[in-house]
């Protein structure tokens, strides 16, 4: 297979985080960045996300096979990392029979860090890119509880600035094997897909941990990731739930701090 690019030098992208003057000299404060995240496959703009300029690789290929672009990393042949003077543009280069399966279902998304739909043409679209039936991993108990103390050690981005979200891939026993992050929660997501994929970690020998709230996006996400199961530290939404029951993912909510409530 042909190995992925290697990023462009750190010297030409933007740190994921800023350090700001505050108003009036009452000092400095650390923010995270956000900034257009431009996808091109084989040179047609496909997407513009709002993303932290992190583990942008990860991104690529995580972003590209949770939309159905590609599906498996071998059809990805080549990702470019090139600062632009508006962002970050990552070029993906793909096989030719994705390239022409891509064309014949264009979506464009002009990408928000809350919102997994933006850009549909359609509502006949959401249902473009269903993902297969998964199963549940069998966790060892406290596995959740483990999980999520080992969540903000994870989070060192998030340390500095308490901004990013966290996606965490964890073993069936509960160990955080790793994490990513960004300020939008579908975005570290993508990222840790991306890892999870160049790893080839075992879809069925673990779980997610997210940092945020059970939406939509994320179980969809998940489920095309080929996971079964997906835990997150705040409340559910109701398409989260009835999407998580129609495609067997088992969907843990209000995971923290003792306590962790199952809605699918």
């Amino acid at each position: 297979m042909p190995a992925i690019a290697p990023l462009t030098a750190a010297a030409d992208l933007p740190s994921p985080l800023l350090t700001l003057s505050l108003p009036g000299g009452s000092g400095d404060e650390c923010v995270a960045v956000e900034l257009p995240v431009a996808l091109t496959v084989n040179g047609i703009s496909q997407a513009v996300m709002l993303a932290t300029p992190a583990d942008l690789e990860d991104f690529a290929l995580g972003f590209a096979l949770n939309e159905g672009w590609i599906g498996s990393r071998q059809d990805l042949l080549d990702v470019e990392v090139l600062a632009q003077p508006e962002g970050i543009e990552l070029a993906l280069q793909v096989t030719a029979a994705r390239e022409q399966q891509l064309k014949a279902r264009r979506r464009m998304l002009a990408g928000r860090t809350g919102c997994g739909l933006c850009g549909l043409e359609s509502l006949s679209q959401v249902s473009a890119v269903s993902p297969q039936p998964v199963q549940a991993p069998s966790l060892a108990p406290g596995a959740l509880d483990r999980a999520v103390a080992a969540l903000p050690s994870a989070q060192v981005l998030n340390a500095r600035c308490g901004g990013p979200h966290a996606a965490a891939w964890c073993d069936a026993t509960g160990a955080l094997l790793f994490a990513r992050e960004d300020v939008g929660r579908h975005n570290a997501l993508d990222k840790l897909c991306g890892a999870r994929a160049r790893r080839a970690e075992p879809a069925g020998e673990g779980f997610v941990l997210m940092s945020s709230r059970a939406s939509f996006e994320l179980v969809h996400k998940t489920a095309m990731a080929g996971v079964g199961l997906l835990a997150c530290v705040s409340a559910p939404s109701s398409l989260a739930i009835e999407t998580a029951q129609k495609l067997g993912l088992q969907l843990w909510a209000f995971v923290r701090e003792g306590r962790a409530t199952r809605y699918a």
